[in-house]
């Protein structure tokens, strides 16, 4: 797309953007009785934001124009925050994390793929250089530490490389041979066969009867597979020939997009407030000195003396030039001061009187206890929206959208990287603000001095300064243990492990039309694969990727991975890593035995994870089989590894974890009813149920076998059944696929593929050595 389309897209989100929020306005401030209603108004208003953050998230990622990317990520992060919070309102309303919304997709005209959340991409590329350096770092200290081998190139001697050139060259001399030799066979037989043909004498009814035979044969195969091809996309079961194939178009799209990457990256801000400062500091300084001035001489004409300087804290010379005359300025300073006296004075009765208040505000709190205030109110009223931490943002951000960029002129900007008097208006700010600070100083000494002088005052704030610098100074002293260090020892003892590169799409499967039915009738169904990625993306990914959003949403601390083995938990929490740029701790009850033994060890060690953790936040802890912490009985084969050993400091973990802390701490089990419920379901908060794939994950354009086998090397051709292997496959996991498959595409097997296509044989025969999830384990996690 051209940059008009894109900005077209903006102008289009931010229209739907300002509807939803008159919408809002209008519909949640009213309460609700009707739970049916209620919902199908939030579901709307989730469908909308999603529809609105998909299309903020292309124009945010393809715009160059860094100035209009700043407007569109402010509003981007408010609209993350909304979809979250309606997430909540929703899951309070059904008690239920999973959502069955295909009757209200079928009445907007929609498809399951138009909720799908999207993974914002500036999580990435705004970071792209420092995740580089941490991986450098990371892979270095794994080396130096002997835990990961590095490929040694193998040093040949004179005699070896002459022997591999000497079978090398033999070997092409056979094979020169041997095609000479059949080429001389089969003109020897080529002259025998017409030495036959002239002794009997040629038939031509014989010869015409071949030909016909031949060339009918194979006129009728081409129908026959053409007929067959025109079906199967008529079906939408295959792909039309010009989009197997990646197009000019799309090659050059690709390089399109590296080139506006460059682009992005490029500001000139730096440049303009450098200029900016020259042409107009010197006037600024000028005009602020000759305007305090002013105003001493003023205040001193009114009241007879020189004013105090404010503060820093107070807003230095800016509390003076407040648009506010000399008499109001010297009346609030000479305020402020007997505040200051008063509170002191008073500060003493303020607490008695407090803590008397507190003791008579706790007796009529006993008697009543019976009624509950709240609970009548909701009854009577009915369902209300929370109050919502996003709606200022994204108010805001669409207000600033109108007064600047709705109706301004661009003809004149072919670039569209940047708007150079938007970046003037907004750096004169700045340096106005830093001359500002020079010139209090250069001002508050020629206030000292004019009252030294004239009225004969001292200032003794030079001496407090003095204090407080020395303070500062032996804080400054103490030695703490750097980042670096602590960060070099959990790579060592192999907690702080690397995240293998897996995004969240690799996780295939399909969006489950049968939910909405299946409640009517009170079955209550299993979540499918689409609704496994869409929370993950909504509790893990997307909080742990933008501050402001994990700051002011819900706060997720722990989330829990429940499933069979084999469904694909560990990849999730690699994926959650690789989308959000996240470091991965390994706290599992194997990888933590024998390390920083007893009380006193275990402290330390989560202390150092805490501190590593939020220092170069995003960072996920994972658990792997936590349910062995909170188990009833330790087995006797694992009482060694004492797994039970976290169990007491997880929830001490969990407490220290702030809003502004961008750590997410998950665990994974295939035994979850095996551990004590009450302290588990304390820790995880938010449990997801991951289940083995269905008929539709698992057959499709581009799901799992063809997915798994696409990604293995392999070449999907007629002969193999993909609708065969995905009812075969009923009761299997996705790691009992990606098993059979990499049984089956060995090396030697993808060297022969191209004479001897796939079969459905071959993946039938791998896939029953593996063990399914019958449908009694399957209950059980119900």
């Amino acid at each position: 797309f051209s940059i008009s389309a894109y900005n077209k897209i903006w102008t289009d989100a931010q229209k739907d953007l300002d509807i939803q929020l008159r919408r809002e306005r209008e519909e949640f401030l009213q309460p609700e009785k009707d739970r049916v209603k209620v919902f199908k108004l939030l579901a709307t208003s989730y469908i909308k934001y999603m529809q609105i953050f998909r299309n903020l998230e292309t124009a945010h990622d393809q715009l160059v124009h860094w100035q209009k990317r700043t407007v569109i990520r402010q509003v981007l992060d408010g609209v993350i925050g909304r979809i979250l919070e309606m997430k909540k309102e929703m899951v309070e309303l059904e008690n239920s994390e999973f959502h069955y919304i295909d009757n209200i997709l079928e009445d907007l005209k929609l498809l399951p793929e138009d909720i799908e959340v999207p993974i914002p991409r500036y999580f990435i590329k705004e970071k792209l250089e420092v995740l580089q350096q941490r991986e450098k770092i990371l892979d270095q200290i794994l080396l130096n530490a002997g835990l990961q081998t590095q490929k040694r190139v193998k040093a040949m001697t004179f005699e070896e490389a002459i022997k591999v050139i000497q079978v090398a060259e033999r070997a092409r001399q056979g094979r020169c041979r041997a095609a000479f030799m059949k080429q001389i066979y089969l003109e020897e037989k080529r002259e025998r066969q017409i030495k036959l043909q002239v002794q009997m004498g040629p038939n031509p009814d014989d010869a015409a009867t071949c030909i016909q035979k031949v060339w009918r044969g194979y006129i009728q195969r081409k129908k026959t597979e053409k007929m067959r091809e025109e079906e199967m996309i008529f079906l939408g079961m295959s792909l039309p020939p010009h989009l197997k194939a990646a197009s000019i178009s799309q090659m050059r799209a690709g390089q399109i997009n590296a080139l506006r990457g460059e682009v992005q990256e490029r500001h000139e801000e730096v440049f303009i407030k450098e200029k900016l400062r020259e042409m107009e500091g010197l006037n600024i300084k000028e005009t602020l000195q000759d305007q305090i001035g002013q105003c001493f001489i003023e205040c001193r004409h009114i009241i007879g003396r020189f004013p105090d300087y404010p503060t820093e804290e107070a807003g230095g010379s800016m509390a003076i030039l407040s648009e506010k005359t000399p008499e109001q300025v010297a009346a609030e300073l000479a305020a402020k001061k007997e505040l200051a006296l008063q509170k002191k004075t008073q500060k003493g009765k303020k607490e008695k009187e407090g803590g008397k208040e507190k003791t008579k505000g706790k007796k009529p709190q006993k008697t009543g206890k019976k009624v509950s205030l709240p609970a009548v109110k909701t009854v009577k009223e009915g369902w209300k929206m929370a109050p919502s931490n996003f709606l200022s943002i994204m108010e805001e951000g669409n207000s600033q959208y109108k007064a600047v960029w709705q109706n301004r002129d661009e003809g004149w900007d072919f670039l569209q990287d940047h708007d150079p008097e938007l970046i003037k208006e907004e750096k004169r700010e700045e340096v106005e603000e830093e001359i500002r600070v020079q010139v209090d100083e250069l001002m508050q000494q020629k206030l000292e001095n004019l009252k030294l002088a004239v009225d004969g005052e001292k200032s003794d704030k030079q001496k407090k300064g003095r204090k407080s610098e020395k303070v500062r100074a032996a804080m400054m002293s103490l030695v703490h243990r750097t980042i670096d260090s602590l960060y070099r020892e959990l790579v060592e003892e192999g907690l702080l492990i690397k995240a293998k590169t897996v995004n969240l799409s690799d996780y295939v499967g399909k969006y489950s039309y049968l939910g909405t039915t299946l409640r009517q009738v009170d079955i209550e169904p299993m979540p499918s694969l689409a609704d496994v990625r869409q929370l993950i993306a909504l509790y893990g990914i997307l909080p742990l990727g933008s501050q402001t959003v994990h700051e002011k949403a819900p706060l997720v601390k722990a989330l829990l991975l429940a499933g069979p083995a084999g469904v694909g938990k560990k990849m999730l929490v690699h994926a959650i890593c690789t989308e959000a740029g996240a470091n991965l701790f390994n706290l599992s009850a194997s990888n933590v035995a024998g390390k920083y033994p007893g009380k006193s060890g275990l402290q330390m060690m989560l202390h150092m994870v805490l501190k590593v953790a939020k220092q170069l936040q995003p960072s996920v802890v994972w658990i792997g089989d936590t349910e062995k912490i909170f188990s009833r009985a330790v087995p006797k084969a694992e009482e060694e590894m004492n797994p039970k050993r976290l169990e007491k400091i997880l929830p001490k973990f969990l407490k220290a974890l702030k809003a502004q802390d961008r750590v997410l701490l998950v665990g994974t089990t295939n035994r979850p009813f095996d551990a004590n419920l009450k302290p588990f379901c304390k820790v995880y908060q938010k449990i997801i149920l991951i289940p083995r794939p269905d008929y539709a994950s698992r057959f499709g354009k581009y799901f799992l076998w063809k997915h798994i086998i696409l990604q293995n090397g392999g070449a999907i051709t007629n002969l193999l059944n993909i609708s065969c292997l995905a009812k075969v496959s009923d009761g299997f996991t996705q790691g009992c696929i990606v098993r059979a498959v990499q049984a089956v595409l060995s090396e030697l097997r993808l060297l022969q593929m191209t004479r001897k296509p796939l079969r459905t044989a071959e993946f039938m025969t791998s896939l029953a050595r593996q063990d399914p999830v019958y449908k009694e384990e399957e209950e059980t996690f119900k």
